[in-house]
């Protein structure tokens, strides 16, 4: 059975402990159900998918108006999240997550939590979110070394986009792009 939990350290955010059934052609496994999150609309859903190598780093990349549901298909990443929503109670509380291989989980990123991955090992990602793309309007970043925040990624050099090595720390993001 399906189980969806909250995380405690940040508001909104949640596991989801997939079930799999095993016989002797292999696995099936349902990774996403619009009914395990009634809080959210899915009437404008995107399904992306994302391959990393070993050492790769994404993120922190956050939202203003999109969701996101990560769950790994194959290898094994750490996810880092972090609540950098102003007004949140969880505010500035952080946490690192293993997902993959033998820890089959899905993960709930709800909209203002600061969110990346580092790539423990070759890994291909795929996630839903609650609306279509838009890069130009709501697509924004926080570095991923920002010190305010803290985030132990336990990586010691890793492999960067353009992007993500120029993200602003926290402090110096303009109030209107915080969540």
């Amino acid at each position: 059975m399906t189980i969806v939990e909250s995380v405690e350290q940040i508001n909104d955010l949640q596991i989801v402990r997939l079930q799999a059934y095993h016989d002797d052609r292999g696995r099936f496994m349902e990774t996403f159900r619009k009914e395990w999150f009634p809080q959210r609309s899915w009437d404008r859903v995107q399904i992306n998918r994302s391959n990393s190598k070993k050492g790769v780093l994404r993120g922190l990349h956050y939202h203003h108006r999109q969701i996101d549901y990560w769950y790994v298909i194959e290898g094994l990443l750490r996810a880092a999240v972090v609540d950098i929503r102003p007004d949140s109670a969880t505010y500035l509380n952080s946490i690192t997550i293993e997902m993959g291989g033998e820890n089959s989980i899905g993960l709930f990123i709800p909209s203002g939590v600061a969110h990346g991955f580092f790539a423990i090992t070759d890994v291909t990602l795929t996630y839903v979110i609650d609306n279509y793309f838009d890069g130009g309007r709501d697509e924004y970043g926080v570095a991923w070394n920002d010190p305010q925040i803290g985030m132990d990624w336990g990586a010691v050099e890793p492999i960067l986009s353009e992007r993500d090595r120029n993200n602003p720390l926290l402090r110096d993001i303009a109030d209107e792009d915080l969540p």
